[in-house]
């Protein structure tokens, strides 16, 4: 973070925001006026798990000490931050543990050995013999080495995987192969004349991915908030390293997206772009595909017919679009192709199914991120408010409610019908914006599509409908639409400035940032996300848990009655 905006060292006790636990947790005290700060310094190596009104929870793991320290975050500076913002002595046990993990990346390291083999060194004599006893690696060993052992060169994956698993992640000195060469330029103007060129920001995500074209770089994860420009990333990307590529993202209007702005923003020939879907399927220099493709099977327990596509020997770079939802299938065949250039987008690195440690593994360690309310403050996203709107079940429901089983509980919550008047009262009240009503079950959202006289855009929807009804939107021709998930990821909707949650998938933190970042591109007005909640329900308590990413970002939600006097706040501040 910017030493400017750290307070002295010998900030005054009462000043200070931050409780320090011997067990790794750490307690924020919110309202004083160095929490800002102290959130901005512990989200380089720190975990948010709790986030009520005044005091937040953070937990610091293996997994977020590694990731800082293979973005060059040193032990000095992390201690140096909680004893500047620490009310009490930091323990020696937190210290302990801080100094052993940040220690442990980059112990083990593999370095080229021959075409069939690499060596994993450990110079530590301990550490060695530690991991040479371990029925973890066993496999992995082919010949002893005075400082580790020879593993065989398509096992470099795995093997990275069972490291993390050990505790001692590898740093990886064995380069990447160049794929065939593909000469491309940034423009200069985009195709409408637009003057064009990368920000700061972006171009500081490329060569941190890049790492000044040592033997490190070209693996890795670019953490970037919605409407940043992670795609203009993954482009300066490609056109630094001149190269094939494989891009690989959510869904066939992501790969229409991609192919738009690969035309708009580089010298590339229409020709010189294929897509890999389910409409089309053509290789060329750089190929777009879709991760359900990929996985897609022929028959139930027959094999992913298309993922040889990844394996292909022309690939200098593959770009993993929003990472953190890599499928199982690509995760295996990632493990056996670790040397092709590997760049992870993603606006969060949360995975619900928790395999964030198989992502640094496989993908490689977070290269950059900035935190969303410095680009905010910046100008380059646009200024949010999250506002939660609580209500009250029906009477009738509030029966059926409390004999429900208690896994129909949420549901019966998230389907609460008085969300449908109130979502009719904010849009009626605010009918400059451009607004997108968004939810998780098709039966809710086909009652306030009929109810709005709305379009509906579903997994049902044909693509090339999908596609009009966004366009449609961009051009002011429809000012609501109703979404299901499919656009909680990929979809260009720059005009969408408020947004109004009907229903979630449960605690998905990954969701949540998600669907604000629909209505993060830059624009006139500030943004507004609304999510409705059933008060005194289960859905009360996985909105809390949703939130959670979001309030380690910066943003606060401000809790509100959901009766029609309380709705609407235009002229509030963001949060």
């Amino acid at each position: 973070m910017d030493r400017a905006s750290l307070p002295a060292a010998d900030l005054p006790i009462a000043e200070r925001p931050l409780v320090v636990q011997s067990d790794g947790t750490i307690l924020l005290e919110t309202m004083g006026p160095w929490a800002g700060a102290a959130r901005d310094a512990l989200s380089a190596f720190a975990h948010l798990e709790r986030s009520p009104e005044y005091v937040h929870t953070y937990r610091i793991t293996a997994l977020s000490l590694w990731n800082a320290a293979s973005a060059g975050v040193v032990t000095a500076w992390i201690e140096d931050m909680l004893d500047r913002f620490s009310r009490y002595p930091v323990p020696e046990l937190a210290r302990a543990g801080i100094r052993e993990q940040v220690r442990r990346f980059g112990r083990a390291r593999l370095h080229p050995w021959d075409e069939r083999c690499l060596e994993l060194r450990v110079a530590d004599p301990a550490i060695r013999l530690e991991l040479s006893r371990s029925e973890r690696l066993a496999r992995f060993r082919v010949e002893e080495r005075p400082e580790g052992f020879l593993v065989r060169l398509v096992d470099r994956g795995a093997l990275k995987q069972a490291l993390i698993k050990e505790g001692f992640p590898a740093e990886d000195l064995c380069g990447y192969a160049d794929g065939r060469p593909l000469p491309l330029r940034l423009r200069t103007r985009t195709r409408a004349g637009v003057p064009f060129s990368l920000r700061p920001y972006q171009e500081e995500a490329i060569s941190s991915f890049h790492e000044g074209g040592g033997p490190r770089g070209g693996a890795g994860v670019v953490v970037l908030p919605c409407g940043a420009g992670k795609t203009a990333v993954g482009i300066g990307a490609m056109a630094r390293l001149g190269t094939s590529t494989l891009v690989l993202t959510t869904s066939t209007v992501a790969v229409h997206q991609w192919r738009e702005e690969l035309l708009d923003k580089t010298d590339l020939d229409p020709d010189q772009i294929g897509e890999y879907t389910g409409a089309e399927k053509r290789i060329a220099p750089v190929t777009l595909a879709t991760y359900q493709m990929l996985t897609h099977r022929a028959g139930r327990g027959e094999e992913f017919v298309h993922l040889e596509l990844l394996r292909r020997k022309e690939w200098g770079l593959i770009v993993y679009d929003e990472v953190h939802l890599l499928p199982a299938p690509v995760f295996r065949i990632t493990a056996e192709i670790q040397a092709r250039r590997r760049l992870g987008l993603t606006a969060t690195l949360v995975r619900e199914d928790g395999r964030e440690d198989d992502v640094f593994a496989l993908i490689g360690p977070k290269r950059y991120d900035v935190s969303w309310k410095v680009l905010e403050g910046r100008g380059y996203i646009a200024e949010a408010s999250c506002l939660e709107l609580r209500l009250d079940l029906p009477d009738d429901l509030r029966i059926e409610y409390a004999t429900a089983e208690r896994r129909d509980r949420f549901r019966l919550a998230a389907e609460n019908p008085r969300k449908i008047a109130i979502v009719e009262e904010l849009i009626a009240a605010n009918r400059d914006d451009r607004i997108l009503v968004i939810g998780q079950y098709l039966t809710q959202l086909e009652a306030i599509a009929h109810r709005l006289g709305a379009p509906l855009i579903t997994g049902k929807t044909p693509n090339a409908e999908r596609e009009r009804l966004y366009a449609a939107f961009r051009r002011a021709e429809e000012r609501v639409l109703v979404v299901s998930k499919v656009a909680n990821f990929a979809v260009d909707l720059p005009d969408a400035s408020l947004a109004i949650q009907v229903s979630g998938t449960f605690g998905s933190r990954q969701e949540e940032a998600q669907r604000l970042g629909r209505l993060l591109r830059p624009k006139d007005r500030p943004a507004r996300f609304y999510t409705l909640v059933s008060r005194d329900t289960r859905e009360q308590e996985f909105a809390a848990k949703r939130q959670l990413f979001l309030v380690e970002q910066g943003y606060r939600y401000r809790i509100l009655d959901g009766d029609p006097p309380h709705l609407h706040h235009p002229t509030d501040p963001p949060s």
